[in-house]
């Protein structure tokens, strides 16, 4: 029985050296807060239409290196293919 005698006193006093120490209303509080809000709330829509924009960005970059070793890879395949012809024509005709 102490010792719910003892929380709730501690309670009690808790809460009136919170009322009494607080630095502002709960009104300031509250409007404070909301400001935080709209104001987080614009940087994260700032945050993903940067993403946005870099993802663009990236794709366009990806598409042009994928791109450009496709045509490497075409490209040194009809070398080897060349090449790998004439020795077999080659060493067919005996010439090798």
């Amino acid at each position: 029985m102490k010792f719910l005698w003892g929380l709730l006193a501690g309670l009690a006093l808790g809460i009136a050296v919170g009322l009494l120490l607080a630095p502002q209303s709960g009104e300031a509080t509250r409007q404070q807060i909301s400001e935080q809000g709209v104001m987080l709330r614009d940087r994260s829509g700032n945050l993903t239409g940067d993403l946005v924009a870099r993802a663009g960005g990236l794709g366009e970059q990806i598409r042009t290196r994928a791109t450009d070793a496709l045509s490497q890879g075409r490209e040194l395949y009809s070398r080897t293919k060349d090449d790998l012809t004439e020795r077999y024509t080659q060493a067919k005709s005996g010439n090798l």
